[in-house]
């Protein structure tokens, strides 16, 4: 129970911070709104984190919620590659309407220059293992190419979805990221499929 209250505390924190930051930038958000918001104590937000630039490498944290939330949508019986689109088009659908340009734009910068924790490469976020699973499915139900392993498919979709990212923060948002999303993958997607290369 300690651990799951734990949670909710740090959830809380992250998800209040990334209100603020969306609704009146990261520059003018400070760490007091933010416990304020998340309704928790000073202790708690420092326990942690270092201090607001910590939470930047929690927007990872903020999408691996929301892939949770989404993994409890699909539908048995699609396949593959609808599972795929679908996840692409809610996630970009959420950073649309819940996270500025700038602030992904802050976050892909840090996992660039970073020493540390690369927050959007690690393998163990719910977004690889929901990937993982989804093309193994997909696989093993002899929809997708067996000739592509199901890791390097699983990189290929996650780099064209930080490409599409990067592209959108390099532009200033001055298209919609869902619907770019939603004309572009599928072709860049059908390198998957099984009869793709028969």
């Amino acid at each position: 129970m300690a651990k799951k209250n734990a949670r909710n505390t740090r959830s809380r924190i992250v998800n209040a911070a990334w209100k603020l930051f969306y609704e009146q930038g990261y520059e003018d958000t400070t760490v007091e709104e933010i416990i304020e918001v998340s309704h928790t104590s000073k202790g708690s937000f420092y326990h942690y984190f270092d201090g607001k630039d910590a939470l930047l490498g929690t927007l990872s944290s903020l999408f691996d919620e929301k892939y949770q939330e989404l993994s409890l949508c699909l539908e048995p019986g699609t396949s593959a590659m609808e599972k795929l689109l679908f996840l692409n088009r809610e996630l970009f659908g959420m950073i649309e309407n819940s996270v500025s340009v700038e602030l992904l734009a802050r976050l892909l910068s840090t996992q660039l220059v970073t020493n540390g924790e690369k927050h959007l490469l690690d393998r163990n976020r719910i977004y690889y293992k929901l990937l993982r699973k989804i093309i193994g499915d997909g696989v093993e139900a002899g929809e997708l190419n067996p000739d592509l392993s199901v890791s390097e498919m699983v990189k290929l979709y996650a780099v064209s979805e930080r490409a599409l990212m990067y592209d959108w923060c390099l532009c200033g948002g001055e298209y919609s990221l869902r619907q770019y999303g939603m004309s572009v993958l599928p072709s860049f997607l059908s390198g998957f499929l099984k009869n793709s290369t028969e």
